[in-house]
């Protein structure tokens, strides 16, 4: 991670960073090619070229779909999940797209695809023809719904998946529409989860002497994983649990509550002990020892009564007061931030969460550290997203072409080259 400099945005208070494009990550020497789109492909990607891959996106003529998801012009989410990436822009259509693709496989350690199934095979780009090229590579195939099964063939965005796997059945309240999530989930689990599988996959050829392999990665199968016992617990009791808004359907007390200034602050006392500290925090001893509150049982049956005591409690007090006071009474609680909250939270501030890097759209730009911190290797924010096919003549010039070959490829119009 780039370091933060004392200096700060005197818009947000975030710390300004800059750019280390020199720094060595724990897979620098690592190639990777990402032929995905959207989200999950290149979150996948990006947390691999956080800690050093080089990932090269191949892009169409009209560039990756993310680059169209702009906040007032300006490509946010691309900027974000292509940040330390190259990007070479091939018409895919022309008939000398595939072949050029042909010739960056050898050597390369990865590729990541997010066709739909079978599309990779009509281009003749098959997993069997690419272990061809390259036999140790890993390629990573993401889907909705998997490369095999009934639904293989269906289209599979984020939000299908976020329906059919229970998640939005689950989230909202009792009386309300089941609720989506209001950002990409299903894609960012699949990406996390497709980083692991990937690198699990590469352990298996560079230590154990494996060869390359194909994982088939759904946006559906880790969101399914990341909802738990679902399955058990209703063949267990024949009941699938009602939506419960932000309570616990396993501990109580666990909610948000409203506070004197408006603001909100999140509980949660998951533990028998925890939930014991709360009752006496708020000067109601007695209640630990009433039947209706004294097991997590029997609080889960009376969680509405309970919920009103503390919320009474909660409601007097700022957000802040709140905090500091059951913070001092060793309650886990804590603020429901918004994205100005959070920007301005000298936590986030202090640990460089957030921090502002040259834009040349915003002037500055604020994006987030790399998630995980490893104490002798760290992940880095090494260059800028790049523009649509910034290094279309240099990744080539890689994969063996002669300059000469380069300027036909260019005059052809197969590659496109966006100008420094």
């Amino acid at each position: 991670m780039a370091n933060p400099t004392d200096a700060t945005s005197p818009e947000s208070g975030l710390h300004q960073a800059d750019y280390t494009p020199g720094v060595r990550g724990p897979l620098t020497g690592l190639r990777v090619i990402d032929l995905s789109r959207l989200v999950a492909g290149n979150l996948l990607t990006q947390h691999l070229a956080d800690f050093g891959a080089d990932v090269i996106k191949v892009e169409p003529r009209e560039g990756d779909t993310l680059r169209g998801w702009r906040t007032k012009g300006v490509e946010t989410n691309w900027k974000i999940h292509s940040r330390n990436k190259r990007s070479i822009c091939l018409e895919f259509r022309h008939g000398e797209a595939v072949p050029l693709i042909r010739k960056m496989i050898p050597g390369a350690a990865m590729l990541v695809e997010s066709f739909r199934p079978g599309t990779l095979e009509q281009m003749g780009l098959s997993p069997e023809e690419l272990l061809r090229l390259e036999p140790k590579l890993v390629i990573v195939r993401i889907s909705g719904w998997g490369q095999t099964g009934p639904y293989h063939r269906r289209p599979g965005f984020g939000t299908l998946v976020e329906g059919f796997s229970g998640f939005a059945e689950m989230n909202g309240f009792p009386d309300r529409e089941p609720v989506l999530p209001p950002m990409y989930l299903a894609d960012a689990l699949s990406g996390l989860t497709g980083a692991f599988a990937a690198m699990a996959a590469l352990r298996e050829v560079e230590i154990n002497g494996g060869k390359g392999q194909v994982i088939d990665l759904p946006l559906l199968d880790p969101i399914v994983n990341s909802l738990g016992p679902q399955a058990a617990n209703y063949r267990l009791t024949g009941v699938v649990k009602p939506r419960s808004g932000s309570r616990s359907s396993g501990s109580v007390p666990r909610n948000v509550y409203r506070t004197l200034d408006g603001g909100w602050v999140c509980l949660s006392a998951s533990t028998q002990g925890m939930a014991m500290r709360v009752l006496r925090s708020i000067g109601r001893p007695e209640l630990c020892e009433d039947p209706k509150f004294k097991t997590n049982e029997q609080r889960l049956v009376h969680v509405a009564e309970l919920d009103k005591i503390i919320g009474d409690f909660i409601a007097a007090r700022t957000v802040d007061d709140n905090v500091a006071f059951f913070e001092a009474a060793e309650v886990t609680i804590g603020p429901v931030n918004d994205t100005v909250r959070l920007m301005n939270d000298r936590h986030v501030q202090a640990r460089g969460l957030l921090a502002d890097y040259p834009d040349e759209d915003m002037g500055s730009f604020p994006m987030h550290a790399v998630p995980v911190r490893l104490s002798e290797t760290p992940g880095s924010i090494r260059t800028p997203a790049p523009r649509l096919g910034q290094h279309s003549r240099t990744i080539l010039a890689e994969a063996g072409l002669s300059p000469d070959d380069i300027d036909a490829a260019l005059a052809s119009g197969v590659v496109k080259e966006t100008s420094t």
